[in-house]
């Protein structure tokens, strides 16, 4: 019971940080250690559907066994409660008090990339390029976002406008959102959403199921056999998408960034805030998953 509490509140933190542009799901589910076993589970998911489409039912139900269904069925309860209940809390909060909220995330995220950086098992200077080179990267297309625009997109655009957006469900560091503004596709999903255009969100959503499948096979390779470079990589992804929590933009939905001029002192104590809840919750599940491994006979 207490390990599925505690799956649970797992999945809400990713839940509550899904709601926030700029920041991920898989930020929280890498700093309270369960990021592998997230991506592990989805990949033998888009096995499990591969094998579907190529018509082999005997693999189907090898592959649906190895998913750790006791542990994602509880995560994604989490994520869709802290959806139902956090969305109106988070968008009035992020409209009366932007600055304040920014700087919280901006200092949660700050502290993800101290703790990721640890979980590289055998850090040496190529990784610090691999994180430098990802976070110059980002930081310099986020500035990107709001000068492309796509007109009248084919249905084509859409499948892999979902494909790509999905990516973020399982890399921390960019929302799914954002991926969409960096390609242009951001205002005519959320046209075709608002239009009840059913035949173009089918086909988001499939590009987004295809995309998943996969992405989440190919970073599970990734995983296993360049594990430090991938984490180098997504702490870099992360400390580039520092730029759109930056608390003071030059001007509302400006990628450009401004000084500090106003609320200054409670932005930097939001911030202090936000990287010690991070500090916090990634000791604690240390400490927890520590108490239960067994211990050795005496």
């Amino acid at each position: 019971m207490i390990q599925l509490l505690r799956t649970i509140f797992g999945g809400f933190l990713m839940g509550a940080a899904d709601l926030v542009p700029g920041v991920s799901g898989g930020t929280i589910a890498l700093v309270i250690g369960i990021y592998e076993r997230l991506v592990a589970s989805i990949r033998e998911g888009s096995s499990a559907l591969g094998a579907i489409l190529r018509g082999r039912p005997s693999q189907v139900a090898a592959h649906l066994r190895r998913v750790e269904w006791w542990f994602l069925l509880p995560l994604l309860g989490g994520i869709l409660f802290a959806v139902v209940t956090l969305a109106g809390i988070l968008e009035h909060q992020l409209q009366e008090n932007p600055i304040i909220m920014a700087a919280g995330f901006f200092g949660l995220v700050v502290g993800s990339v101290m703790i990721a950086w640890r979980l590289i098992k055998d850090p040496v200077s190529a990784h610090v390029g691999i994180a430098v080179v990802v976070a110059a990267a980002l930081f310099y297309l986020l500035g990107l976002g709001e000068e492309a625009t796509v007109v009248d997109p084919s249905l084509l655009a859409f499948f892999g406008a979902g494909a790509l957006a999905i990516c973020a469900m399982i890399l921390p560091g960019i929302s799914g959102s954002l991926i969409l503004l960096l390609i242009g596709m951001y205002p005519a999903v959320l046209g075709a959403v608002n239009d009840r255009d059913l035949a173009v969100v089918g086909v988001f959503v499939l590009g987004a199921i295809v995309g998943l499948a996969l992405f989440s096979q190919l970073l599970y390779w990734a995983l296993r056999h360049h594990h430090d470079n991938v984490l180098a990589g997504l702490v870099g992804l992360m400390a580039g998408s520092l730029r759109v929590l930056w608390p003071w933009p030059e001007g509302v939905g400006s990628s450009a960034l401004g000084a500090p001029e106003e609320a200054v002192l409670p932005a930097v104590v939001a911030a202090v805030i936000g990287l010690a809840f991070v500090f916090v919750v990634a000791r604690l599940e240390t400490s927890r998953d520590e108490v239960s491994e067994p211990q050795p006979a005496a």
